[in-house]
């Protein structure tokens, strides 16, 4: 094969590629992807980033099929080694590269859907909950950055602002928080916005108030 043949297949192979990945940048929601081409499989195991993190599994025969870091926790608990799987996605041309826009577990049923990254045009509006504190939630250095409820939502608050409200965030205390919220199969996390004890009484703790500013490590320390 002459060099400028090969050279051809090689730009052919990333404008293949580089159209996978652009087609896929918009999100899908299942019943687009169900237009998409189907491969059927079975996991031989997970692809790894130079970080340790999913992005992806091979199949028995080879074939490599990618997802988004923001897939990574959903695609580990739905899908393993071993299990039989359908995907949905486009194919790379010229490799058996897969960009998946579903994937489903075949036995189980679970799926996994690039609905695109988390954010707040995804999560909806502020919604406002109640609860009682399980635990308090720290920071690297010890900080207070948040807490857990007996629900099992968490909710996360700067460090300045977890400061100003530490008494609210201590096991056995009742609270309201206001903030944007996402679930995933790992859980439910609220970004806060106001918080109190009640819903009548919240203070505004969001990104408008006294919260964390670029290079913030920690509360402030103590007065002298």
């Amino acid at each position: 094969m002459s060099g400028r043949t090969c050279r051809l297949l090689t730009l052919a192979l990333l404008i293949g590629m580089a159209i996978t990945r652009v087609a896929l940048a918009v999100p899908v929601n299942s019943r687009d992807a169900a237009q998409l081409p189907e491969t059927k499989g079975t996991v031989r195991q997970y692809t790894l980033t130079p970080r340790g993190d999913v992005d992806g599994f091979i199949l028995t025969d080879g074939t490599e099929v990618k997802v988004p870091k923001h897939l990574s926790a959903q695609l580990v608990y739905a899908v393993r080694p071993g299990d039989a799987v359908t995907v949905r996605g486009l194919k790379a041309f010229a490799l058996p590269l897969i960009d998946a826009a579903t994937i489903t577990n075949d036995a189980t049923g679970a799926m996994v859907i690039d609905n695109g990254p988390p954010g707040p045009d995804r999560w909806g509006p502020a919604t406002t909950i109640t609860g009682k504190v399980l635990a308090t939630l720290h920071g690297p250095r010890g900080e207070v950055n948040g807490a857990i409820l007996e629900n099992g939502t968490i909710l996360r608050l700067g460090p300045r602002e977890a400061a100003s409200q530490a008494s609210l965030l201590q096991p056995g205390q009742s609270l309201a928080a206001r903030g944007i919220s996402t679930t995933t199969l790992l859980g439910t996390v609220m970004e806060v916005e106001a918080i109190g004890a009640s819903p009548d009484q919240l203070v505004a703790v969001g990104p408008g108030g006294p919260g964390p500013r670029p290079g913030d490590r920690g509360p402030p320390p103590p007065p002298r």
